[in-house]
């Protein structure tokens, strides 16, 4: 029997052992963590640097897009390094800080999705009271909060993840440490605490998506009592830009929550895998950036800025 103390690594066996396959599944992550990387870094300068887009959704999706450029980091660059290395290799003490991490951006995701659709709320429904509610302080104590739950999430995660005993074969069907995968790997029933966390976990994520769902029951209410077409234009174009995230993310998660767990995963569990922690990241950049006439604004004018530097 081996535990925390006496195991030293696991092997992640996420891929196929053919190295041409390796190759080409670490090429493939490696161009969707290229566009992940560039999508996120252009929305978080331009955010930054146009003073037009300083406000508070605005704040908010540097925050996310920061957020997306951990979340994929935290798997993809190892799983590519791996891959072109042949190597399966991972260390206790980095499947240690990969699960936590990983845990702490996914909550901080789901919190994220949640203030900025509160953000929303009151942008439309309230928008005479917006400058007061949604003040330089709230974003802040807000952003603050949300990194707060996903560490404290990540701490108990990770805790009741690797306080179990292991047994057995040091073999992770995953390419990367994923939990549940961890836990089969368990002696017994010690895994019950991790569950219990779990499920508080769980129970915090339904709570969010519950509040998401009222939040925008209310805001379509409001948008489609407004006799403005153009505002509810605008209204729909604005939030039907997060609610894609936020389906994005979601539906990705809860395919791979309702999934049948099996003992090897086969190659549609990879793929469902995949959806979830590296699609979210690539896609919501472009989203954004697609439907966003402020953004894509801000995007030309650093474009033309950077053109009009090198031709000087």
């Amino acid at each position: 029997m081996a535990n925390f103390t006496t195991m030293t690594g696991f092997l992640l066996m996420g891929f196929p052992r053919k190295p041409e396959l390796e190759i080409l599944f670490g090429s493939f992550f490696l161009a969707l963590y290229l566009v992940a990387l560039t999508g996120n870094v252009l929305i978080i300068v331009a955010t930054s640097m146009n003073h037009s887009l300083y406000t508070p959704m605005y704040f908010f999706l540097k925050h996310l897009s920061l957020l997306d450029l951990c979340y994929i980091s935290v798997t993809v660059p190892r799983s590519i390094c791996n891959s072109f290395m042949h190597s399966r290799y991972i260390s206790l003490w980095e499947c240690i800080m990969q699960c936590f991490a990983f845990t702490v951006c996914g909550s901080t995701e789901m919190a994220m999705l949640t203030i900025m659709s509160y953000d929303r709320y009151v942008a439309i429904c309230l928008p005479l009271h917006y400058e007061a509610i949604m003040d330089a302080r709230t974003c802040v104590c807000g952003v603050l909060a949300v990194w707060a739950s996903g560490i404290i999430s990540g701490v108990m995660h990770t805790a009741a993840t690797f306080s179990i005993h292991f047994c057995g074969a040091n073999v992770i069907h995953q390419f990367f440490c994923d939990a549940s995968q961890i836990l089969k790997l368990s002696c017994s029933n010690e895994y019950v605490s991790e569950l219990g966390v779990a499920g508080f976990l769980s129970l915090m994520a339904f709570f969010c998506f519950i509040s998401i769902g009222l939040t925008y029951i209310r805001i379509f209410s409001t948008v489609l009592r407004t006799p403005s077409s153009e505002s509810r234009d605008r209204a729909f174009s604005t939030c039907l830009t997060h609610l894609c995230v936020v389906i994005l993310f979601l539906s990705t998660g809860v395919f791979e929550f309702l999934k049948p767990h099996s003992e090897s995963p086969s190659a549609l569990d990879i793929l469902l895998t995949v959806f979830y922690t590296v699609l979210p990241p690539t896609f919501n950049p472009i989203i954004y950036s697609l439907r966003n006439e402020s953004m894509k604004a801000a995007l030309r004018k650093i474009f033309q800025r950077r053109k009009d530097y090198f031709f000087c």
